[in-house]
């Protein structure tokens, strides 16, 4: 049986927590998005079909948004944990090029066990907020592996 690769004791991260992390969302990541998922929604890859739309252009898939909370999850908090549960509200579109900013704040943390609450936001350039949401982890501590 191996140890996991924090205690509790050795964390630093509490309640109150919080990180922000900033990305432009590209034509490549949507592509790539729409080639691993097999979502070729023409509002996500068409121009032309875009243009006739409520949005006027092409918008990123709303689940890269969730992919990049998870990648944020583990580059903020830490890796070796595990990523449970995520509530995802898309509030506004997210065009190609837009720089979005994902603010992280863990809100419960049950330090024993290792599971933890973190609020997620993510905003565009302008500060309207895209998504926003809850995701539910466990820290390394909280498992040992068998």
């Amino acid at each position: 049986m191996s140890e996991p690769v924090l205690s509790a004791d050795d964390c630093k991260i509490d309640v109150g927590f919080k990180a922000t992390k900033t990305i432009r969302v590209t034509d490549k990541m949507v592509r790539q998005f729409a080639e691993m998922s097999g979502d070729f929604n023409p509002i996500h890859l068409d121009d032309t079909y875009a243009a006739t739309t409520r949005f006027k252009k092409r918008i990123a898939h709303g689940m890269i948004l969730g992919a990049l909370i998870s990648r944020y999850l583990n580059e903020a908090i830490g890796s070796g944990g595990v990523y449970l549960a995520q509530s995802l509200k898309f509030t506004n579109p997210v065009f190609i090029d837009d720089e979005i900013t994902f603010d992280l704040e863990i809100t419960k943390l049950h330090k024993v066990r290792g599971f933890g609450t973190v609020e997620t936001i993510a905003k565009k350039q302008t500060g309207e907020i895209v998504v926003k949401g809850e995701a539910t982890i466990m820290m390394s501590w909280g498992a040992k592996a068998t």
